[in-house]
């Protein structure tokens, strides 16, 4: 897990003692005002995934004032990509940049009273305990429901709020989740579903203005929250439909007061403990898969130096001060420090791991 962060001095002054002139026209909506502003630089946001969720999520929570951003991301940029995540350009992309690290360059230079922290890694049950443990709520940037599943059974837990939000073609939904007070993702949808039960980005594809639309609603849920404007936060299921030119809010009080939830009423947190959820995932819209786990000990980094000097009589090699990375005929092969790898060019998680073997070793 890389972590990169600047000093938060900045960060940590008392609301009051900051500059607020850029906040003014926000301040001024009267259902937030000037104490609502403040009560949001207090706050800790973590971002779970920084695509396209997460790159809308976080540019306007940095723009908002919220005090102290924490963005995790396990992957890195692709040309494809700059259609629908927005913080990022071209030369993201050609430098191999982790998707944290570029977010945070940009985001630090649109508000730098706030902290902004990136880390490259794949939240999983092993780091989430470290990765909230300060935080105020947790934002839901990813794509795919195991990490949701975690997160759901980390907000109960530790009582966080979070914010599910999720977009395919040109349909989303995001759901806003109070421990306690409001259903959670489990009582709307008991397990993750089978693979290839749901579309994909692959087979469905997906229009940017659908990520724009899901985390903006996001980001204002967050809002409400870390502003402490708890009665104004939407406590049923939103679902846009953009093409077809539909919004519907759905009601879930009923699933509530059902009292038959896993996680709500019985506590039962599979996701958390490790119980379920895989180490190995193929990447949605990638022809790729990420494998984790796969290091013989994640505590000792890979010596990259001497990975470099294999891999240079094997294919082009690219490098970084977070990843490396060999482009062979058929297949692209980036590995981090803690031994976690992406493979490109198949979805074949055996194949994948197979060639992890052959060029990176157990």
């Amino acid at each position: 897990m890389v972590r990169e962060r600047e000093d938060d001095s900045a960060a940590r002054e008392a609301p009051w003692d900051m500059n607020l002139d850029r906040y003014a026209r926000q301040m001024r909506y009267a259902p937030l005002g000037v104490e609502g502003q403040q009560q949001l630089l207090r706050k800790r946001a973590l971002i779970c995934g920084c695509g396209a969720l997460g790159s809308v999520l976080a540019s306007t929570l940095v723009r908002a004032g919220v005090g102290h951003v924490r963005i995790v991301d396990r992957d890195f940029l692709e040309l494809n990509n700059l259609q629908r995540q927005v913080l990022f350009d071209e030369e993201d992309v050609t430098s191999g940049t982790p998707k944290a690290i570029a977010a945070a360059h940009k985001l630090r230079k649109i508000n730098s009273q706030v902290e902004v922290e990136a880390i490259v890694a794949d939240v999983d049950h092993r780091n989430i305990r470290s990765l909230v443990h300060d935080v105020d709520i947790l934002l839901d940037g990813t794509d795919n429901f195991e990490t949701r599943f975690l997160l759901n059974d980390t907000s109960l837990h530790f009582l966080i709020p979070w914010v599910y939000g999720g977009c395919i073609g040109a349909e989303g939904q995001t759901m806003t989740i109070l421990p306690g007070k409001t259903p959670c993702l489990r009582c709307l949808m008991r397990d993750t579903p089978p693979a290839g039960a749901t579309p994909s980005c692959d087979t469905a594809g997906i229009l940017g203005p659908i990520v724009n639309v899901v985390a903006s609603y996001q980001a204002c849920e967050a809002i409400k929250i870390l502003s402490g404007r708890h009665s104004a936060i939407n406590q049923g299921l939103m679902v846009f439909e953009m093409w077809d030119n539909r919004v519907r809010q759905i009601g879930l009080d009923s699933l509530r007061e059902l009292r038959d939830c896993p996680a709500c009423h019985r506590q039962e947190f599979p996701w958390l403990t490790g119980e379920r959820g895989s180490q190995s995932a193929v990447l949605c819209g990638r022809n790729a898969v990420q494998l984790s786990q796969v290091h013989a000990d994640p505590a000792e980094p890979l010596n990259f130096d001497t990975l470099y000097t294999q891999w240079q009589a094997m294919g082009r090699v690219q490098r970084n001060a977070y990843l490396m990375r060999l482009e062979l005929e058929s297949h692209v092969l980036t590995v981090f420090p803690d031994g976690r790898a992406i493979v490109g060019g198949t979805e074949d998680i055996a194949e994948a791991r197979s060639l992890y073997a052959r060029y990176v070793g157990h």
